[in-house]
């Protein structure tokens, strides 16, 4: 899933991930944030300082594609709620992405190991995964030569990789949870939805787009985000594993253009279709990075199950999508849609499960982690 890519281009992706992690942690950043131990020659695993390789303790998780825009703000926020972190990286630039970060080498706190692994190689899943209590799965594939950043291939692939993260999770016997990180395209895009309704329907977590839908319209990144959920839920019914999924909006933040832009373009396949209906919103990665380490958290005591509709900001102006389209540097394509307000949406996104889960006050006990229906 690595790209080659220019020093130039590579070095002022480092320096947005070094940000980022600065703003994170506020003034104290410089003195104490983000030390992960540095990664070297061909051992599988790199322990932090104290850490205990091997013994399973139920602050230590591992997350996949912990380099990704997503999977880094996991990374980062985990660290901050006191976990021990264990990041799975997949090529040699994600470990040179690493290097980079002087802020990550000998000085740096302890909190964080680093093993190779592959998502295609369920051999490789297992070695990372042993002596974690959790997974955050957030890799995912993109395809940088395609144009829209992903492509029909990459969905297959995406489905059988998220089925393999979880067949690893219940082979390893310390992982008892796993959160995976889905995609708000994987419930929004359906047909046979009534035209004459007075009041629009509810996109909820009960809600899944239709696969042949996506396949016979070209989304091939809504297709393999549902494909890929529904495999993961399949794969784990009736095992001794916790599944839950959090399905984020497009995902924006600092820095998003450069280190997000091939699944942000990849999202926006069928965007003035989403602005009309009053689908396409937004998640800050902040937003989506907590919303995951609350509903691991909440996993433990029974009051977290199911999947998760996590947006910040529902976009509702063509000025908006036109500002976002700037961002990413696309031609401006707005003015189709210009007459989208002038008739109500069709739809309204719903996040209230999150919501009350985030602000902790709803506590209910979900019995049936895999009561999640799709068929």
């Amino acid at each position: 899933m690595g790209v080659l890519r220019s020093t130039q281009s590579m070095q002022a992706e480092v320096e947005e991930m070094r940000a980022a992690l600065l703003r994170g942690h506020g003034a104290t950043a410089a003195a104490a944030a983000a030390g992960w131990r540095p990664s070297a020659g061909d051992a599988d695993v790199k322990r932090a300082a104290g850490g205990d390789e091997g013994a399973a303790s139920p602050r230590t998780v591992c997350v996949t594609g912990g380099i990704s825009f997503v999977g880094f703000a996991v990374v980062d926020r985990l660290l901050r709620h006191g976990y021990t972190v264990r990041l799975a990286l997949e090529t040699q630039e994600d470990l040179d992405k690493l290097s980079e970060m002087e802020m990550f080498g000998e000085d740096g706190r302890d909190g964080v190991w680093t093993v190779m692994a592959n998502v295609t190689d369920p051999e490789s899943l297992h070695r990372a995964f042993d002596g974690c209590a959790g997974v955050f799965h957030t890799s995912a594939f993109v395809d940088p030569a395609g144009m829209s950043g992903y492509t029909k291939h990459m969905a297959s692939l995406e489905a059988k990789a998220a089925e393999q993260v979880i067949e690893a999770c219940v082979r390893t016997e310390s992982v008892r949870k796993c959160v995976f990180t889905s995609s708000l395209l994987a419930c929004v895009w359906r047909q046979n939805y009534s035209q004459d309704r007075r009041f629009p329907a509810i996109i909820d977590e009960n809600c899944w787009s239709d696969e042949s839908f996506c396949r016979d319209n070209k989304l091939w990144f809504a297709l393999g985000k549902t494909a890929a959920e529904k495999a993961v839920w399949r794969a784990a019914r009736g095992r001794d594993l916790k599944l839950v999924t959090v399905c984020p909006a497009l995902v924006t933040g600092p820095g998003f253009r450069r280190r997000n832009s091939t699944a942000s373009i990849a999202y926006l396949k069928g965007a003035r279709a989403m602005l009309a209906d009053g689908l396409l919103a937004t998640a800050n990665v902040e937003t989506v990075a907590e919303a995951h380490v609350r509903v691991y958290e909440a996993m433990g005591n029974n009051t977290a199950g199911g999947r998760y509709i996590c947006y910040d900001h529902v976009v509702q102006r063509a000025e908006e999508f036109a500002e976002l389209e700037r961002q990413l540097g696309l031609p401006r394509r707005a003015a189709a849609v210009e007459g989208s307000g002038d008739r109500p949406a069709r739809f309204e996104l719903c996040r209230r499960k999150l919501a009350r889960l985030m602000s902790a006050r709803r506590r209910c006990t979900y019995d049936d982690y895999y009561s999640v229906a799709f068929d």
